[in-house]
């Protein structure tokens, strides 16, 4: 539980910005045609983290190199939080998402720490935490900003990383990685891992294109609902977000199907709610808010789904690599989500909700379709 919260408080981080561009922008003196910087440079600091900093899980005592990022992260957050110019701000911001890739080395040590019978339902635990994180903090940082301004969202997410810091010092064992190989060597590990991982591609390329449909989903539902059709105020949009959180709650019960075998027909399953909460969405853009509220509960269910499954699967290919299978993992089908978020100011200035959701649709058919690719090759995997 402990690791659960630590990574919703993390990955939280990655996100506060997102609906807060309108006051952050205007306060510092940024270009509205630049306003998207503030969350690009996070996204692009998470990426390098993903790439330079999680591989350091495979290589350094894990409680230490924890402990000393999360105070990296606190440090960052108070920069952003007391920017006097936009350009300390942007800097904070990349040194936000770089840090913040410290929760992709509580994932894999958590699965390190379980024994391999309740591996899956452990994951399952500790990604239900990060992504009930990623969803609350839109939410959050609207709902405080509305209320005392953008800065104290920084400047309380900054003093909770410390209080996690100390917390984790407590509470985490030691783990010494078995693992002699240098730094270099084990960038170099990154593109081997890739290459000779068949499992690693195919399970990152079809989460990504889950992910993608679930940026899509969250960057264009808040034009839907500010739009005459549910003439939302940002506190209801913020009051919106926080019915996804529900779908967090399957994440324990994806682990317990994985440790059982069930980890195939979890996954096309999930694929398929996916693909059919679109159908739910486009159905809801007609001005059903009840239709829409379920649609976001099964999209977060299955992309949550998903990922539980395969995280379990690719944790089994090489247990002295499980940090940098988690980093190639995260970078790929984050990489995904930068493709449905870029999609979907596009696609719905240009055909509204409904080009949108069908879109989202088709993100879940081609993930669909992918696995399928599996079985039709005679590569079956449990």
């Amino acid at each position: 539980m402990a690791l659960a919260a630590a990574c919703g408080l993390i990955a939280a981080n990655l996100y506060y910005a997102q609906p807060l561009i309108g006051l952050i922008g205007p306060s510092l003196g940024l270009p509205v045609e630049a306003a998207g910087l503030v969350v690009t440079l996070t996204q692009i600091g998470y990426c390098l983290g993903l790439a330079l900093v999680v591989p350091l899980g495979d290589l350094l005592e894990n409680r230490r190199l924890i402990t000393t990022i999360l105070c990296v992260t606190a440090a960052a957050l108070t920069a952003a939080c007391l920017a006097p110019t936009i350009s300390v701000f942007l800097a904070a911001s990349l040194a936000i998402g770089v840090s913040s890739v410290v929760a992709q080395i509580l994932v894999p040590l958590a699965a390190h720490l379980a024994p391999d019978a309740s591996r899956g339902r452990v994951v399952g635990n500790v990604m239900s935490g990060l992504l009930v994180g990623i969803l609350l903090a839109r939410p959050v940082s609207s709902l405080i900003a509305h209320e005392a301004g953008w800065r104290p969202v920084f400047g309380l997410s900054a003093a909770a990383m410390l209080i996690l810091a100390l917390a984790l010092r407590r509470i985490l064992p030691v783990r010494n990685p078995d693992h002699d190989s240098s730094y270099l060597a084990l960038l170099r590990s990154l593109w081997t891992l890739f290459i000779n991982s068949p499992l690693l591609r195919r399970r990152a390329i079809c989460h990504a294109a889950l992910f993608a449909a679930f940026s899509l989903f969250w960057t264009g539902v808040p034009l839907l609902l500010a739009s005459p059709i549910f003439g939302l105020t940002q506190r209801g949009i913020a009051f919106f977000a926080l019915a996804g959180a529900a779908g967090a709650l399957i994440a324990p019960v994806a682990g317990r199907f994985a440790d059982r075998g069930w980890t195939r027909a979890g996954m096309g399953i999930a694929m398929l709610i996916v693909a059919g909460s679109f159908i739910l969405a486009h159905i809801a853009g007609r001005g059903s808010m009840v239709l829409l509220v379920a649609a976001v509960i099964l999209l977060d269910l299955g992309v949550q789904s998903n990922m539980v499954l395969s995280q379990r699967q690719i944790y089994g290919i090489d247990a002295a690599a499980r940090s940098r299978l988690n980093g190639i993992f995260m970078a790929i089908f984050f990489a995904g989500g930068a493709l449905g978020s870029a999609l979907a100011s596009w696609s719905y200035a240009v055909g509204g909700w409904s080009l949108l959701s069908w879109i989202g649709c088709a993100f879940g058919v081609v993930a669909l379709i992918l696995y399928g690719f599996e079985f039709l090759g005679g590569r079956r995997t449990t």
